[in-house]
């Protein structure tokens, strides 16, 4: 399996710097706006170079997808983002996915800091409807947040910090929040992921579950993606639900997971579908950067962080 994705990669790598090399000898012919959305849709075909960027599918869910970043200033890099995020007509996102934030919103201005972003928008920003406020909040803090070396995210409008929420943001306030909670006490909160299949294209959607349940982390995640009832019709997992946890063990950034062989799909490999899901949920809930597969005891796979898509 590692080395197909060997293979893939080289491959996708040279045909990513092809494209790029014959988009630059094109003459300078259209705006910087289109030019950016231009960058989003290479970047959606060919996974490389890219930063994940979160935007609304039609049940008002955010999902995850990547844009192509051709910046390496952190402000220019954050400010191509919320360019993105901006609805626009001219906008080519991938079929049924929408930006976040407002149209004709401006972006006053971004100060990087210390790993600590400003950002001031005018005040178009607050157009925004009330039931799709805290997505737009989300979708910008987690897609800023993913930059890496971020520690927090500071939202003004018009120089007035953004009211109703917390001076400094960061992935602590959840995304697509879900609360199943009968109880103030032993509240837990998970990050799973799920997918989603939008125009025959796959989507990974992180879902912040709050809800009564102590058990470590993993254990929830392994019985929420195993199991045949999903709470949103539009969600799907690819994990049989005959897999069983057998045991795990977090060491030195490694996260191992061993799993009984119901894991395995019917060429006795474990599908990318299965692995992406499950590294997503553990990265997310978890300090490690590397997870061991294991069936039976016996290794598999390991993906790092920086092998997700």
């Amino acid at each position: 399996m590692l080395k197909k994705k060997a293979i893939r990669k080289i491959f996708i790598t040279t045909l990513t710097a092809f494209i790029l090399l014959v988009a630059y000898s094109i003459p300078n012919m259209v705006d910087e706006e289109k030019i950016i959305k231009t960058n989003l849709e290479v970047e959606y075909i060919t996974g490389i170079g890219t930063n994940h960027i979160y935007l609304l599918d039609k049940n008002n869910y955010l999902v995850k997808t990547n844009i192509l970043l051709d910046k390496k200033n952190k402000e220019e890099q954050i400010k191509l983002l919320l360019n993105n995020l901006i609805q626009s007509d001219n906008a080519k996102f991938p079929e049924g996915l929408k930006a976040t934030i407002p149209a004709n919103t401006k972006i006053i201005d971004i100060i990087y800091d210390e790993g600590y972003v400003t950002i001031n928008f005018s005040k178009k920003f607050l157009n925004v409807e009330d039931s799709l406020k805290d997505r737009m909040i989300e979708s910008i803090v987690f897609s800023i947040m993913d930059l890496g070396e971020i520690k927090g995210v500071i939202i003004e409008v018009e120089e007035e910090i953004l009211k109703d929420y917390n001076k400094v943001l960061d992935k602590n306030i959840g995304i697509n929040k879900k609360y199943e909670i009968k109880s103030r006490k032993n509240i837990n909160k998970v990050v799973i992921y799920y997918l989603e299949d939008i125009d025959n294209n796959k989507y990974y959607v992180p879902v912040t579950r709050y809800l009564n349940d102590d058990r470590d982390k993993i254990k929830i995640i392994i019985d929420e993606l195993t199991t045949s009832y999903i709470y949103e019709p539009n969600l799907m997992n690819f994990l049989n639900s005959n897999t069983k946890l057998i045991d795990y063990e977090e060491k030195e950034n490694v996260m191992s997971i061993n799993f009984n062989n119901a894991i395995f799909d019917k060429d006795n490999k474990i599908v990318e579908e299965v692995q992406y899901t499950l590294a997503y949920s553990i990265f997310d809930n978890y300090d490690v950067n590397q997870i061991l597969f294991q069936v039976d005891g016996k290794n598999i796979d390991t993906i790092g962080i920086k092998d997700l898509p």
